[in-house]
């Protein structure tokens, strides 16, 4: 938001350098982001001076120059080659010196030189009205008044504004500062703490108005409240549509708006000066002289200002003529009701809106204006009537007319002021040091804030209604320390700590673990939005559109719903990057999912692992090694068995998100999903390498981390055997069946059961497959004998014969 500094001093007779008001801005809450010089001409006319033409012959060398020597109150007078038509011996003139930086009507910059112009020296320019940026007349030389000296600066002659401009990052909760005038309340406040200066704050008088004649009236009838619960016009007629006076001009553009006319530029004046939005109809074009507010049909066409035409929602609140819709209230105007060059009489509109359906309004259709950015955050109701007559009597005194009907105010239920009890002693406990209670009292008061009962404790207070974000004690508390200046609190030289005893099973102990293991392996954190697009169900069948928790105000249409799987929000960050080249990825993130269920709302934990590319970059002394199934699955027990979580169940997932996955449950509690994402969820995202993913129920895994009990025994002291088979066997056997018949046939010794290769292809018969497996054997006991481990080997042979079918290779 821009603030005009020489606007701001309206309101404030305050000499305080830019930067010193600045930095106050700043302690007071109103961050300043930079402060921008605003020149009225691009320049401010350095370089310039008056110079009188001595002498005007033609130039020998060309049909359309002239030759001049020019008087500039110099020791010797100046040579200047000019083309201009009406240049002549005796004028008085504005000449850019050598040195002299002039501007294009683009902003962009040239300098003037000392050169040559067909043979004949040059030593300056005679300059016209465009070239110097103060009219828009190329038709000759500017000459100006012949009783001005000699020598003269132009910047003393003609009236240049200049202007500092503070770009202010007002953060959401001050729609009370989303004007001048509410910068200058809150400046004002802080000048009194700061200086203790009683700086009195101006306001712009409306006493003056009255109503001309009752000539044209505009009955107003609003049919719902609660999205208008107040509106009030008036209508003006006689006036004259045209360019504005300069002093308007240079208000508007030195905070970024380009003057119209006189009649719009006043409603941006006005809505900049006090915050209040107005709009102005061509009264002309208001059928039946009547105005109403309310919501039309879903699916209404209405064409904006901007020539688009929108379907309207039912909830979109209009303003409407006896016959057609003419603006989208508090958002933007029709193409077809604004003032024109035309105009005569209008019908001036001033008005609070629900905040909330002007958001949701702006936000349907992607609009965001000077109007809805103030309606939507929350304008004060007060001064509704009082800013249509300062826009009317602005009217009257610049496009002439006359105010033609009476002021109509539709209000019909006040908006009260907020009641809040502050206590003295929750104010020193927030605040951190005992504020003396005549200085909060004062805050309180150049905040206009009322004070309407003092007790020992504490204070009853009257909040006005346009501090719609100080409801709360916690809130005048916090009004109190920004006035007051974070800066005078002391800092304590005495530091205190509390321990407290926590479990080494805590949330975020075990996330600092996990995250500080999957750092070393590579992985990097990642954060995604909660959330997402309600597109995403579509993509897999366990998830369910009922299930879908939905936004009651959504930013847009793809951030309406919160995330039912951390999936989706995963694979965005995939895409993105391997759209950047990086294509070996190894992410994590931890994260919430959200439920909407009959019974209610359920939200839940989960830890998700996205690997996808290579294990590592390119390295000349390595081999590329591709990240596949098995290095997840490495990566998911190293993870399981750093919690102690290493005896768990294997089973095929049962998500149809993966084309080829697994489970990992302890008990009836599942750990783990994890496998390789379905290619046509991944098309979804533009992703056509193989993605890996991990979906860990953290709820689970910290439950079940918590109940772990761990054992220690002491090493074996005899060495452990290994024994190796090569199983021929049926393509749909699997290494659990063969892991599960190994611990049954031998319970005691047998320790350890792992599958080193797998083997298809030629040599093989058809439909079989070759798996290299490995035995280890062990006696805690005593040392194993050939005779013992060729026994245990003989019966698992004989078992894998018979269960499945096995061949010895």
């Amino acid at each position: 938001m821009k603030i005009s500094y020489n606007w701001l001093k309206q309101f404030l007779k305050t000499d305080w350098p830019a930067e010193k008001t600045g930095d106050l801005l700043t302690d007071l809450g109103l961050e300043i982001e930079g402060i921008d010089s605003y020149q009225s001409v691009k320049g401010g006319l350095e370089g310039i001076v008056v110079g009188e033409v001595l002498t005007c012959v033609q130039h020998p060398n060309a049909d359309r120059l002239k030759v001049t020597t020019v008087n500039i109150g110099a020791n010797e007078p100046l040579q200047i080659v000019c083309g201009a038509p009406n240049v002549a011996a005796g004028q008085k003139v504005p000449v850019a010196t050598i040195g002299t930086t002039l501007y294009t009507e683009t902003g962009e910059a040239w300098k003037i030189k000392k050169g040559k112009i067909r043979g004949e020296q040059s030593h300056g320019m005679i300059c016209a009205e465009d070239e110097l940026g103060l009219g828009k007349s190329h038709d000759g030389i500017m000459v100006l008044d012949a009783d001005i000296e000699v020598g003269a600066l132009a910047s003393d002659i003609f009236d240049i504004e200049n202007d500092e401009v503070f770009e202010i990052g007002l953060t959401p909760n001050r729609a009370d500062a989303m004007s001048h005038y509410g910068v200058a309340r809150d400046l004002k406040a802080g000048l009194l703490q700061t200086d203790d200066i009683n700086t009195e704050l101006i306001t712009p008088s409306v006493s003056s108005f009255h109503v001309d004649r009752r000539s044209l009236k505009v009955s107003v009838e609003v049919e719902d409240y609660n999205l208008a619960p107040r509106y009030c016009g008036i209508t003006i007629t006689g006036i004259k549509v045209e360019d504005s006076p300069a002093w308007i001009q240079h208000r508007l553009k030195a905070i970024g708006l380009t003057p119209k006319n006189n009649i719009v530029d006043i409603t941006n004046y006005v809505l900049h000066e006090l915050g209040q939005p107005l709009h102005a109809f061509d009264a002309a074009k208001i059928s039946g002289s009547k105005v109403v507010v309310k919501t039309l049909p879903e699916g209404t066409l209405f064409t904006t200002l901007d020539d688009v035409e929108r379907k309207l929602s039912a909830d979109d609140l209009m303003i409407c003529d006896d016959e057609k819709p003419m603006c989208i209230a508090g958002v933007f105007g029709g193409a077809y009701s604004g003032v024109t060059e035309t105009t005569t009489s209008i019908f001036l509109e001033s008005a609070y809106f629900n905040p909330v359906s002007v958001r949701k309004t702006a936000k349907r259709h992607g609009l965001n204006t000077d109007a809805s950015f103030r309606f939507e955050r929350g304008i004060d109701p007060n001064i509704t009537d009082y800013a249509l007559k300062r826009a009317a009597l602005l009217i009257t005194e610049i496009a002439g007319g006359e105010i033609s009907s009476d002021l109509m105010d539709s209000y019909p239920k006040k908006i009260e002021d907020f009641q809040v009890r502050l206590s003295f002693d929750n104010a020193a406990k927030l605040i951190g040091e005992e504020i003396p209670k005549e200085t909060i009292k004062r805050i309180l008061s150049s905040l206009d804030i009322k004070v309407n009962n003092v007790t020992e404790t504490g204070l009853g207070l009257t909040v006005p209604a346009y501090r719609n974000d100080v409801q709360r004690e916690a809130d005048v508390i916090e009004e109190i320390l920004r006035v007051y200046g974070y800066n005078n609190i002391a800092t304590t030289e005495k530091l205190n700590a509390s321990i407290s005893n926590t479990s080494k099973f805590e949330d975020y102990k075990l996330q600092n673990v996990i995250g500080n293991q999957l750092a070393s392996q590579g992985f990097y954190e990642i954060l995604s939005n909660s959330l997402t697009s309600p597109k995403y169900i579509a993509l897999s069948e366990q998830l369910k559109e009922e299930h879908n928790v939905e936004m009651l105000n959504p930013l847009s249409n793809d951030l309406s719903v919160m995330r039912q799987s951390l999936l989706f929000s995963g694979l965005e960050a995939v895409s993105y990057n391997i759209n950047r080249k990086r294509e070996n990825l190894k992410l994590y993130e931890y994260g919430k999912t959200y439920h909407s269920y009959n019974e209610g709302r359920e939200e839940y934990k989960h830890l998700s692992l996205f690997l996808t590319g290579n294990k590592s970059n390119l390295r000349w002394n390595a081999p590329v090694q591709k990240s596949d199934f098995f290095y997840l699955k490495g990566i998911v027990n190293s993870t399981l068995e750093r919690l102690g979580l290493s005896r768990h169940k294997v089973s095929p997932t049962k998500s149809d998100v993966f084309s080829e996955g697994i489970s990992l449950s302890i008990g009836k509690k599942k750990l783990v999903d994890f496998g390789i994402v379905n290619r046509t969820v991944l098309k979804h995202f533009g992703i056509s390498q193989e993605v890996l993913y991990a979906d860990f129920n953290w709820d689970n895994v910290i439950d079940m981390a918590k109940h772990n009990s761990i054992s220690y025994k002491e090493l074996p002291k005899y060495p452990l055997v290994r024994r190796d088979f090569a199983l021929l066997l049926n393509e749909d056997v699997t290494f659990e069946a063969i892991d599960k018949i190994a611990m049954q046939t031998e319970k005691q010794l047998l320790k350890d059961v792992d599958l080193f290769d797998v083997y298809q292809g030629k040599n093989l018969p058809k439909g079989k497959k070759s798996y290299a497996v490995s035995f280890m054997i062990q006696d805690e006991n005593k040392t194993l004998t050939d005779k013992q481990i060729d026994k245990i080997m003989n019966k698992l042979q004989a078992n894998f014969e018979k269960q499945l079918g096995a061949e010895l290779r």
